[in-house]
């Protein structure tokens, strides 16, 4: 297993983002992912506006998972319709 950084945007409203960050924890847990910390990073101003949404709530997740099981936690979180956007950032181990 490798170690990665997973970058969360969730919408600012309480019940959506209550709903969607246990849905991402699901996800992490159905496909072998262990989370080693998550860590808030509060509200912010988004760049650009994504779904009609221009500011979010940031989690930064540090997860250890297969490569393989990247893949296939991508494809489900593209399907959660309420994440504003992700991204995983494999973690050189030195």
């Amino acid at each position: 297993m490798r170690k990665y950084e997973l970058m969360v945007v969730f919408p600012l409203e309480e019940e959506r983002f209550k709903t969607s960050a246990e849905a991402v924890r699901k996800v992490l847990a159905d496909f072998g992912a262990q989370i080693e910390s998550e860590e808030p990073y509060g509200d912010r101003e988004l760049t650009y506006e994504i779904k009609k949404q221009t500011k979010g709530r940031y989690v930064l997740f540090n997860i250890n998972a297969g490569p393989e099981k990247i893949v296939e936690i991508d494809r489900q979180f593209k399907l959660i319709g309420e994440l504003l956007t992700f991204l995983f950032v494999r973690v050189d181990e030195k």
